[in-house]
This record gives structure tokens, sequence and C-alpha cells, in this order.
């Protein structure tokens, strides 16, 4: 399976969500699911190995407990993938951080002249 048909799932990228705060049980990760999405526990079983057996998770036992954590591996790959896109992107986040900080401006001009109007001295 590709990594973007892993990730294409909204199920598998909360998972992946839930694991990036830290490893999780398998019983903590289908509570969460369960509830976001009322799907059934075998329904978030499948999930998390379809991500396990994709190289996105890893699982250890921990007495009764399967603890569930991210494996980094594919992410990197995906991050790889998107640098050359990355360009397009950027410069549009900079032309609007641009045309936002000029909008905070003329409105900061814009109360300071309401206010000096407002008291009589302008």
């Amino acid at each position: 399976m590709h990594a973007f048909d892993v990730l294409g799932d909204p199920v598998r990228r909360r998972i992946l969500e839930l694991l990036a705060g830290g490893e999780r049980s398998s019983g903590e990760v289908t509570a969460v699911i369960q509830q976001e999405f009322g799907i059934s526990q075998p329904a978030v079983s499948q999930h998390l190995r379809v991500l396990r057996d994709n190289g996105f998770a890893s699982v250890r036992a921990a007495g009764t407990r399967r603890l569930y954590a991210v494996e980094a591996g594919p992410l990197r790959e995906i991050d790889l993938w998107l640098e050359r896109f990355r360009g397009f992107w950027g410069q549009r986040l900079d032309a609007l951080a641009t045309e936002l900080a000029r909008g905070k401006r003329e409105r900061s001009s814009a109360t300071e002249k309401k206010e000096t109007s407002d008291d009589g001295h302008g």
C-alpha cells in the first residue's frame, strides 16, 4: 500500500495524531476512535494493523497491553516527497503574512485616528 493510501483515511490519520503525543495502548486508541468515528473495535484494530504493516506504527507488548507508537521513517519519506512542493505554499504563506501585517497596521492606524478625534484633540 502506498504511503498516501495509508494516510488517505481519516481514521488512520487520527490514530497517528494520537500516537504523535506518545505511546498509547490499543485500548486507549480504540476508545478515542470509537467515540470520534463510531466504528467497532475490530475496525479500529484493522486500521492499527494497516499502520503497523506499512511501517507507520510499531507495537510492543507490556504485560497484557499492546502499546503503539509512531514510526518516523515513512513520515520522513512523505516529508521528502513534499519538499519539492513547499515553494508553492511557502510563497503564498509569506504573501498572506504580509497582507495580514498590512491589515493590522491599517486597523491600528484607523483606531488611533478615531481615538484622537473622539477625545476632541484631533
